[in-house]
């Protein structure tokens, strides 16, 4: 028994040795075509063309946003003879037609009023909604509970849009005082 062990082991030895060398050749084959893969992959790099340029807004010039320079003034709240004096016409074009002029500038004057108490009546209704405003969010409906930033900015926002209707209003009636002092007809600030 012991001499058919003997003749066993050096069976087991070379069975075990041809299983591993298709095991060792197949390891060679497949590490070959992958670095031939690469160096392919490289190649190909190298000769395709250049990826095209994509356009998007960014790369698009816009115009510029400059606003009026009787528009900043108003909303920054300038005197009425700051504004008037830049948005005046000349003396010529003043004594030529006076009522165009006079209706022109209260017209625009009346037209800064209306946009900033619409802006205003804007403000109020969003501060009114936020304020019954319901989250369904438990965290965020107890943040607004202690720290209530959107209701205080809006609320600060709309004490500014005041002041700025209250600025226009006395634009408007420094204007008409104007129009009087000129000896205009009060027809024309209508």
């Amino acid at each position: 028994m012991h001499t058919t062990r003997l003749l066993r082991l050096p069976a087991l030895l070379v069975f075990a040795a041809l299983a591993v060398l298709p095991a060792l050749a197949q390891q060679d084959q497949t590490s070959d075509p992958v670095a031939d893969a690469a160096r392919k992959a490289r190649a190909q790099q190298k000769n395709a063309p250049p990826p095209k340029k994509v356009y998007t807004n960014d790369d698009m010039p816009s115009a510029p946003q400059n606003p009026p320079a009787s528009d900043t003034k108003s909303s920054t709240g300038a005197k009425s003879s700051d504004a008037d004096t830049s948005a005046a016409p000349s003396d010529d074009e003043k004594t030529k037609n006076p009522e165009a002029y006079w209706t022109k500038r209260f017209q625009k004057a009346r037209s800064d009023l209306a946009k900033a108490e619409a802006e205003l009546d804007v403000l109020q209704r969003e501060l009114n909604k936020n304020e019954v405003q319901y989250y369904p969010d438990p965290q965020k409906a107890l943040m607004q509970q202690h720290d209530r930033t959107d209701i205080n900015g809006g609320a600060a926002k709309i004490d500014a849009k005041k002041k700025e209707v209250e600025n226009l209003k006395q634009q408007l009636s420094d204007l008409e005082d104007e129009l009087r002092k000129s000896g205009g007809n009060p027809g024309w600030a209508r």
